[in-house]
């Protein structure tokens, strides 16, 4: 009898699962010719903390990777291809009672689908506001917070002490941390845990569930969209709503630390789109070629800025 008929559910097709970052982007920096593979964060022991006061009671903090728009840094709008001259090096925070236009082209995110038209999906402050409004949290904290994509540990460690600090001068009691390419995920997770250890509650959104998991986290949203949307699908305030739904569950009833909550919702009937991120077997030689020119190019820009601060 077919499971269908039987009330059962049938087993996904194989492209169906979670995309496998950590070796994905191992293989594909590899094929553009870079030698010994990076070496990803990766801790046994995970801080926790449990909230010291109901939910509704709590001032929550919200932590992005995004960058502010900077006119006359190039193009940083919907569709806009990889920009390094868009990075940021250095901590900021912004009021968060204001609306602030915050980007994500200076990251890796998956430009095959991921349009970059909507920053609530990657900046959730409009759904932290209506949480606020249905007493489901207390307040959003007065800043929110910004890190700089580093693969450097030692400087992503130094930036989540600077980010803990602020978050203790705002009276924070948690924290929402959305990440978006695949260091980032990596950032925020080391963010998490120094906020966890400073006593601070915490839950990330993210789309790399193996590197989060990797790293090692407190509490952990996994929403299986491409990279960029951690916060829900563009222009589907229902779907954002959802998924902080899920987080402040989380970071309310999670019962121990490495905790994943997967988020049901699906980016779209097909899961043909997990085929494509990094994926060098779909590349062609001279598209690698091209690929190669491109990154080298993007570091040297960002050398030259980091030098320039």
């Amino acid at each position: 009898m077919a499971l269908a008929a039987r009330g059962e559910a049938a087993p996904a097709a194989t492209d169906d699962a979670p995309i496998a970052y950590l070796e994905r982007v191992r293989d594909y920096y590899q094929a553009l010719g870079y030698g010994t593979p990076y070496e990803w964060a990766h801790c046994i022991d995970v801080p926790f903390t449990r909230l010291a006061k109901p939910l509704a009671a709590c001032r929550v903090a919200l932590v992005t990777t995004a960058a502010p728009y900077r006119p006359g840094l190039g193009d940083q709008g919907p569709g806009a291809p990889y920009n390094a001259a868009a990075k940021f090096y250095r901590v900021y925070s912004g009021d968060a009672s204001q609306d602030p236009d915050l980007r994500i082209a200076h990251l890796a995110i998956d430009r095959d689908h991921t349009t970059g038209e909507d920053q609530a999906t990657w900046f959730p402050l409009a759904a932290l506001r209506h949480a606020v409004a249905s007493d489901r949290i207390g307040a959003v904290a007065a800043r929110f917070h910004c890190a700089p994509t580093n693969r450097s540990q030692r400087a992503t460690l130094a930036d989540a002490d600077e980010i803990v600090a602020r978050c203790r001068a705002d009276g924070a009691d948690a924290a929402v941390l959305v990440a978006n390419c695949p260091v980032c995920h990596q950032t925020l997770s080391l963010v998490a845990r120094a906020l966890e250890g400073d006593g601070i509650a915490t839950v990330l959104m993210g789309c790399a569930k193996d590197i989060v998991e990797h790293v090692g986290v407190p509490r952990f949203v996994f929403a299986d969209f491409p990279l960029g949307n951690a916060a829900g699908r563009p222009r589907d305030p229902a779907s954002q709503e959802a998924l902080l739904a899920l987080a402040l569950d989380l970071l309310e009833f999670a019962p121990a630390p490495r905790t994943t909550l997967q988020s049901p919702l699906r980016w779209s009937d097909s899961a043909a789109w997990k085929r494509d991120y990094c994926n060098v077997a779909h590349l062609a030689p001279e598209e690698i070629a091209r690929r190669r020119a491109a990154f080298d190019a993007g570091k040297a820009q960002a050398k030259a800025l980091r030098e320039r601060l």
